[in-house]
C-alpha cells in the first residue's frame, strides 16, 4: 500500500540537500549528503550500498545498492543533481518541499528526486520476499552537467543486470529512443591588420563565414540522409548557437570563434562525425590561409533506441498501457544499455516542469509510479 505521507518526507529530505550541478565552477556543488542519505534509506531494506567517488571529479559520488543476486535483475537509476536556480523567481524556498493544490514544490521534485521515494516505497511489497534476480539501486553524479557519474559506471562496465529503469519524468510513459548531443567551438586564426588594406592581414571573420556555409550545406545534408518519423523533429538539428571575433571596424579580424551544437537521431556516431567537420572544414582553412582550431565544448551523449519489440518495452507498455515513444532530450540511457541492458526512460513528473522555477510533482502521479514500479520488480526478480 502506499504511504505517501512517507513518500513526502523522503522527498522533503533530498530536496533540503542542496546538489546543483554546472559546468559552472562557483556554481557546482557536491552530491554527497545525497548518497548518504539514499544509502540510510536502502541498507535496512537489506541492500549493499556502495558509494564510490567518481574519478577525477571531486566532491561528485555515485551510489550502487545491491539486493539478491543473479544474472538477471533490473537497475533503478536517477542522477542526484539538479540544474542551478534563481531562487528571486521562486514564490516558495526552492530547498524546503512545499506542499500546496495536489503538488509537491521544491527544486529536483520532479528532475528527479522524486523517483527515489518511489522506488523505496515500491520495495515495501517485497519486504520478506527473496529475490531470484536482484534489483539494483543507481544514483549518479552530473547528469546535469558532465555525466560524469553515468560516464565513470560505463567505464567500470558495472553494473550487471538484464534490464534498466531511467527514472527521468516522462509522467511514466515509456521512453525507447532520444537524440543525442554535442556541443563544438571552432576557433580561427587570423592575422590583424589595417582595414585600409586587406593585403596587410587575413581576415578571420571572412573565414568563419565560409566555415558556416559549410556547417550548414552539411547539416542539409545530414537532413537529406537521416529521418525518424517518431521524433516531433524528425530530422537532426545543428544550431550556430553563438559567434565573437574582431574588435574594431577599421581594424582586420585576427580571431573569430564560433560555438554550435548537434542533436543526433539513433544511427549516427559521435567521433565520426566530429571527424566529418574537421575533414570537411580543413579545405576552408587551406583556401584561406587561416588556422582552424577545433575544441570540444562537452563530451556529447550518444543517440539512444530500445527496439520497442524488447521484451522489457513490451513489459512496461502493459503495465503502464502506454506505447513507447521518442523525446528530445538526452538521459543517462545510453551508458547504461552500453553495458548490455534493455532500457527505458521512465518516471513520474512531467518533463515540463524540469528547469524550471517553481518545479513541482503533482501528488496524483505518485502511487500510479509505484505500482507499475512494483510491477516491474514483480515481473523481472520475482
Amino acid at each position: 500500500m502506499m504511504h505517501i505521507k512517507r513518500y513526502i518526507q523522503q522527498l522533503s529530505e533530498l530536496v533540503a540537500l542542496p546538489s546543483v550541478s554546472c559546468a559552472s565552477p562557483n556554481l557546482d556543488m557536491s552530491n554527497k549528503a545525497v548518497v548518504d542519505t539514499l544509502a540510510s534509506w536502502f541498507e535496512p531494506l537489506g541492500f549493499d550500498c556502495r558509494i564510490e567517488p567518481v574519478k577525477d571529479h571531486p566532491g561528485k559520488y555515485n551510489l550502487i545498492a545491491v539486493r539478491g543476486q543473479g544474472d538477471g535483475g533490473v537497475v533503478f537509476a536517477g542522477h542526484t543533481d539538479t540544474v542551478p536556480y534563481n531562487a528571486e523567481r521562486w514564490q516558495q524556498d526552492p530547498f524546503k518541499l512545499t506542499e500546496k493544490n495536489e503538488r509537491l514544490y521544491g527544486l529536483g521534485a520532479t528532475d528527479m528526486k522524486g523517483f527515489f521515494p518511489a522506488v523505496w516505497a515500491a520495495l515495501q511489497a517485497f519486504e520478506n520476499t527473496e529475490f531470484n534476480e536482484p534489483v539494483i539501486i543507481i544514483a549518479t553524479a552530473d547528469e546535469e552537467s558532465s555525466m560524469s557519474g553515468a560516464r565513470a559506471l560505463a567505464e567500470q562496465l558495472m553494473p550487471k543486470a538484464r534490464y534498466a529503469i531511467i527514472g527521468e519524468p516522462t509522467e511514466m510513459r515509456p521512453v525507447n529512443m532520444h537524440k543525442g548531443i554535442l556541443m563544438e567551438a571552432i576557433k580561427i586564426q587570423g592575422k590583424a591588420g589595417h582595414s585600409s588594406n586587406p593585403a596587410l592581414g587575413v581576415n578571420a571573420m571572412e573565414s568563419m563565414h565560409s566555415v558556416m556555409g559549410e556547417l550548414l550545406r552539411y547539416r542539409h545534408e545530414l537532413q537529406q540522409k537521416y529521418q525518424n518519423s517518431h521524433f516531433e523533429v524528425t530530422v537532426p538539428t545543428l544550431n550556430l548557437g553563438c559567434i565573437h571575433g574582431g574588435d574594431s571596424p577599421n581594424r582586420i579580424c585576427s580571431a573569430c570563434e564560433l560555438h554550435f551544437d548537434l542533436r543526433m537521431l539513433p544511427g549516427m556516431n559521435i567521433d565520426e562525425l566530429r571527424a566529418e567537420f574537421e575533414q570537411r572544414l580543413q579545405p576552408v582553412a587551406e583556401q584561406h590561409g587561416t588556422d582552424i582550431i577545433f575544441s570540444t565544448l562537452f563530451a556529447g551523449v550518444p543517440a539512444f533506441e530500445q527496439p520497442a519489440e524488447s521484451e522489457l518495452i513490451q513489459t512496461v507498455s502493459q503495465l503502464t498501457q502506454f506505447e513507447p515513444k521518442a523525446v528530445a532530450f538526452a538521459t543517462e540511457a545510453p551508458y547504461l544499455q552500453s553495458l548490455g541492458m534493455q532500457t527505458v526512460v521512465m518516471g513520474p513528473g512531467s518533463i515540463d516542469q524540469a528547469h524550471q522555477a517553481n518545479e513541482f510533482i503533482a501528488l496524483s502521479e505518485i502511487a500510479p509510479a509505484v505500482k507499475v514500479l512494483e510491477g516491474i520488480i514483480r515481473r523481472f526478480c520475482v
